[in-house]
């Protein structure tokens, strides 16, 4: 099998628009793409990785420029290309599987028809065929029932089977390299080690060329041959997987290696004497959609029998697949959804019997941070009008309001200057702090943070958790910490609480789990995390 080089980037200068941070997003970058072999790129937001990805498809944005360099493939520079060759060469030659198949997908069209538009794209097959391809790329992905899935709409499938479709459109027409921007990144730990999985057998199987972008050092070993680290837009380590992660010989490269969270939980104090915060008792919810004249109502339960507490100063973890049921147990628990049965009790107060006026001034007691720090932001308020609106809301005087704003910023990391600035003009890590300190402005007694951090670089997430550790700390917070990330889930929860399919399965204290799992399913999720033989090698 050919192990050729594939595709050639040297010496790759990308500019960006005057006023930026920097004045390459890409700067003097160089490294081969090798058939066969899988190149890890990796690096923190903003370092240039999906830039040389979108470089090599030819995607740029209008307002960056390939200033020096160039891209061979098949012994043409890329950069040279027009538009009409482009369209010749993308998605033929070189594919791409985007990081979100939710926002990459068409939600109009069924997967068949998707995929059977790369076929029609280039000319090529008849209908007939186009069809037979895509029922035969699907079983290739390892989708069930693929003659039914090709009429199915992107909605109707999981997230880890929407990124199998999207591996299948990458690999309608047999591309000799294929570009892969974080494409776990969203999903949970099996669905993740499945589709690393896959993309490791197809890569084989088709002696393909892989650009492989994560900011995720356990993905990298378990996938990587060969490893780039980009910092600023520049190349400070390359080299082979095993020498990258064993030996870096890069302190940004150490620096990031460090800020891995690790599977052994810190020691912790026992929670001794404390009362309960959060009571949780037989919470049960079950969706119920579809339904008609000629089929069946569809019924899922996501939650079953719930029960948990927390108590004063804990951070309780909840850990499973998606769909365990995670995030309905987290709303619940909030209100923002009606449970069937059971009940929630915050201190004496049972939040499932009050309504109205009652329920509101509850819920300053108990607030939330979501997952998406972007989506989750007004991106036409200031930082400012973000943090006071609940206040303002709940009586507040406005210029108390504004003074506990600029404190909660100096709390977050934050200088007051932000006040005025509107969200997208932040990274990501600085927008997750600004959506803790929005929670906090109402001094709640408890914090829901559902995947609060699994957007983020390993070395924000690191800087994000030591900062709920501290807020926990001096204010004294429990916290519902909801991750499907269980490294992470060993750095910052005191009990963890393991969800599949709507139950508890297992709940208990952090390290005893971690050391002794007793449930078949904990077991399973605990052996799915990627790159644990690099960790124990690399300790």
């Amino acid at each position: 099998m050919s192990t050729g080089t594939a595709v050639t980037i040297k010496d790759l200068k990308l500019a960006l628009p005057a006023g930026g941070d920097r004045p390459y997003a890409v700067d003097g970058v160089s490294f081969d793409l090798v058939a066969g072999k899988i190149l890890c790129i990796v690096g923190e937001s903003g370092s240039g990785k999906s830039m040389c990805a979108h470089a090599l498809m030819g995607l740029l944005p209008d307002n960056v420029i390939a200033e020096a360099g160039e891209i061979v493939f098949d012994g043409q520079n890329l950069l040279t290309l027009d538009d009409e060759a482009w369209l010749a060469l993308r998605g033929r030659r070189i594919a791409m599987v985007f990081q979100e198949p939710m926002t990459a997908l068409n939600p109009l069209m069924r997967i068949g028809d998707q995929i059977a538009e790369m076929f029609e794209a280039h000319n090529l097959l008849t209908p007939k065929v186009r069809k037979q391809k895509a029922v035969g790329l699907l079983r290739e992905v390892g989708l069930p029932n693929p003659e039914q899935t090709i009429r199915a709409y992107p909605h109707q499938l999981s997230g880890g089977q929407r990124q199998r479709a999207m591996i299948a459109m990458a690999l309608a027409l047999e591309p000799a390299v294929l570009v892969a921007d974080e494409p776990t990144t969203a999903l949970d730990v099996t669905t993740q080690a499945q589709i690393l999985k896959l993309i490791r057998d197809l890569q084989r199987r088709r002696n393909m060329a892989v650009m492989f972008i994560t900011h995720d050092f356990g993905v990298v070993a378990d996938i990587a041959d060969r490893v780039v680290v980009l910092q600023h837009g520049k190349v400070v380590e390359q080299g082979a997987a095993e020498d990258v992660l064993t030996r870096p010989q890069h302190p940004y490269t150490r620096a990031l290696l460090a800020a891995v969270p690790t599977m052994q939980p810190p020691q912790r104090a026992p929670l001794l004497n404390r009362r309960k915060a959060v009571e949780v008792v037989g919470l049960e919810k079950t969706y119920v959609s579809g339904g008609g004249w000629f089929r069946p109502a569809r019924s899922v339960q996501a939650a079953k029998e719930v029960s948990f507490d927390i108590f004063q100063g804990e951070t309780l973890g909840l850990v499973g697949e998606s769909g365990s049921g995670k995030s309905s147990v987290a709303r619940l628990v909030m209100r923002l959804i009606e449970p069937d049965q059971g009940t929630v009790r915050l201190g004496d107060t049972d939040l499932t019997r009050i309504s109205g006026k009652a329920l509101r001034e509850q819920r300053r007691r108990i607030q939330m941070v979501f997952q998406d720090p972007f989506a989750s932001l007004n991106p036409r308020r200031k930082v400012g009008h973000i943090i006071t609106d609940g206040p303002i809301a709940h009586g507040v005087d406005p210029v108390a309001a504004r003074a506990r704003a600029h404190d909660l910023l100096g709390l977050v990391g934050l200088n007051i200057g932000a006040m005025e600035r509107f969200p997208h003009e932040f990274s990501g890590g600085q927008r997750q702090r600004i959506g803790i300190a929005r929670a906090l402005a109402l001094d709640p007694e408890i914090l829901v943070a559902d995947e609060a951090v699994s957007a983020l670089d390993v070395s924000v997430q690191a800087q994000v958790l030591s900062l709920l550790e501290g807020l926990k700390a001096r204010l004294g917070l429990s916290m519902l910490f909801i991750t499907h990330d269980l490294r992470v889930a060993a750095q910052i929860c005191d009990r963890i609480a393991v969800m599949q399919r709507g139950e508890i399965v297992e709940l208990r204290p952090a390290a005893a789990l971690f050391s002794a799992p007793e449930h078949p399913y904990t077991r399973e999720l605990l052996a799915a995390v990627p790159g644990q033989i690099a960790s124990s090698k690399a300790a």
